[in-house]
């Protein structure tokens, strides 16, 4: 009967002390509860039936209905909470990815775009009340998802991000106003970029500085990201016979003054990631640094459950004036 019940005024139950103070009263006084006769002799009664010592019973069912009274008034009930979460504050990210053939480069396992996409898809899941859309850019830059809630999307889409799609080269500029362009519409209380890239800018009509102004005028922050070990990495550097890319050692060049540049002026951060782990960690940091604020509503649902307690103490003190009126009933 009390599984899952909680009790609204459970002060009450200081009372059930009065309990032993009323049992000790009992007995101190049971010799006053039925009248006596004195005889000279009792032979010829027989023997006193079970009946006599029963009769406590009836103090006992008076007890219990005493503590089932107090149990009702501290009002047994149970609760039942359902929750609601609103979004208070949003987040609309733009995820600007560099797709040029120095991506597939093998410093990072298995390589520097694979090891992004899986780290971005984990940034993704981990952001399921923002909006979040999609730049590929190379030698130019088009819009592979608009901002959106859908984060199955989002995530079919970063899978298939591939090598190819564009013309090579690296247009940071192109890449980053490409994604302004997304954002500067939103009405979201925070925009953000996330601009990755593993080169310098070497491609596109708009400079870098150019689309940096645009983010500052659109109130659009700019993380940036480069990404590629110190010195030499096994990259690209000829195609074969079938097609097919030939390796070797290449210096890696990233413009990180540029990366620094951007990042600061519009209000953003500049990381470096040089293995698998760095790269993880860096977002991991933006995710913290850009916290959605989420407003939680909970329900709560009471069910007084003090009846069951109050029909119980009814149905002992019944039990106990019919029982006194009839078997224990006394004639003297």
């Amino acid at each position: 009967m009390l599984e899952n019940i909680s009790f609204a005024n459970p002060e009450f139950f200081w009372l059930l002390l009065l309990l032993p103070l009323a049992v000790l009263w009992y007995f101190y006084k049971r010799h006053e509860q039925s009248a006596s006769l004195k005889l000279p002799t009792i032979e010829g009664f027989g023997k006193p039936g079970i009946l006599p010592r029963l009769r406590p019973a009836l103090f006992a069912m008076r007890l219990l209905a005493l503590a089932a009274i107090i149990t009702a008034m501290a009002r047994p009930q149970t609760e039942d909470i359902s929750t609601r979460t609103k979004t208070t504050k949003g987040i609309d990210i733009v995820m600007a990815i560099d797709v040029s053939s120095s991506m597939l480069a093998r410093d990072l396992r298995p390589n520097r775009l694979s090891a992004l996409k899986e780290v971005a898809a984990n940034f993704i899941k981990e952001r399921p009340n923002d909006r979040i859309g999609l730049v590929a850019y190379a030698g130019e830059a088009f819009t592979k998802t608009p901002i959106t809630s859908d984060k199955s999307i989002v995530l079919r889409s970063l899978r298939e991000i591939t090598y190819g799609q564009l013309n090579d080269g690296t247009a940071i500029g192109m890449g980053l106003a490409t994604s302004v362009n997304r954002l500067k519409e939103s009405k979201a209380s925070s925009k953000v970029i996330i601009l990755l890239t593993d080169g310098v800018n070497n491609s596109g009509f708009i400079e870098p500085q150019t689309a940096a102004d645009l983010a500052i005028e659109f109130g659009i922050k700019t993380y940036t990201i480069g990404l590629g070990t110190n010195g030499n990495a096994l990259s690209p550097i000829a195609y074969n016979a079938d097609g097919s890319f030939r390796y070797g050692m290449r210096q890696v060049e990233i413009d990180e003054d540029l990366l620094k540049d951007i990042a600061k002026v519009t209000g953003g951060k500049y990381f470096r990631a040089t293995d698998n782990d760095k790269l993880e960690a860096i977002y991991e940091e933006i995710n913290k640094l850009e916290k959605t604020e989420i407003e939680e509503f909970k329900y709560y649902k009471y069910e007084e459950k003090f009846r069951p307690w109050v029909l119980l103490a009814g149905a002992l003190l019944l039990l106990e004036w019919l029982l006194r009126n009839t078997l224990f009933r006394s004639f003297i």
